[in-house]
């Protein structure tokens, strides 16, 4: 999946489905889990992935994914997967299934892209979980932004000291701040059909960060 790809799907639908948005930040040097995306219980016995595993149904139709149990954590081998793959094959008929490794963390974030009307696309950034939906810790910049503005957007959130090591809580900055750029970059080239990304939850390691869940709204190209 490349921006090309996203230009034509825009031409006949309003999302992406979850497999189609870690493709393409996966290519685009965003860090997302390893995943595979199969078909059917048989395909597990090519399936590569360290377990234990989360397993989604993938569709542009389902933007929501917990609130309709499309969503299973923690699978813990081939059998259970074969089982949930089954499960969610009737369930969910039109959807791809999306078999990924678990992710640990040390703390939670949030990355997003809003198209406004006026500005044009703006990159979002804040603290995940309950700090984003209670608190609304969160800080705004029109796209495309530098590193000096990635660097300030981590110091002026009011959790900003979590970054910074607070109670032994460590995190790469390095590897989000690559993530703002990145995203940044993205949306400026998606921008004629880039109505909204949602990467949240992001899970950020002593080393490394990864986007855990991924959501893109589209608009049709002027």
């Amino acid at each position: 999946m490349d921006v090309k790809d996203v230009f034509e799907i825009a031409k006949e639908r309003r999302a992406l489905a979850e497999h189609e948005v870690k493709s393409l930040l996966r290519n685009y040097g965003i860090p997302v889990p390893n995943f595979v995306v199969v078909d059917s219980p048989e395909d597990v016995e090519s399936i590569n992935l360290r377990f234990p595993v989360a397993v989604k149904a993938s569709s542009h139709e389902i933007l929501h994914k917990t609130d309709v149990g499309a969503v299973r954590l923690n699978v813990k081998d081939s059998e259970e997967l074969k089982n949930v793959i089954k499960e969610f094959k009737e369930k969910f008929k039109n959807a791809k299934i999306l078999v990924e490794e678990m992710e640990d963390k040390n703390l939670e974030v949030i990355v997003g892209v809003i198209n406004d009307a006026t500005f044009g696309p703006a990159i979002m950034f804040g603290l995940g979980g309950i700090f984003v939906e209670v608190l609304r810790d969160v800080t705004f910049r029109v796209i495309p932004i530098t590193r000096a503005d990635a660097e300030e957007m981590l110091r002026e959130i009011k959790g900003a000291k979590l970054l910074e090591g607070f109670r032994g809580i460590k995190v790469d900055r390095e590897a989000l701040i690559k993530i703002l750029l990145r995203v940044s970059d993205l949306a400026q080239k998606l921008e004629p059909v880039i109505d909204q990304l949602d990467l949240n939850p992001i899970f950020l390691k002593e080393s490394g960060a990864v986007v855990v869940d991924a959501k893109m709204l589209l608009r049709r190209p002027e």
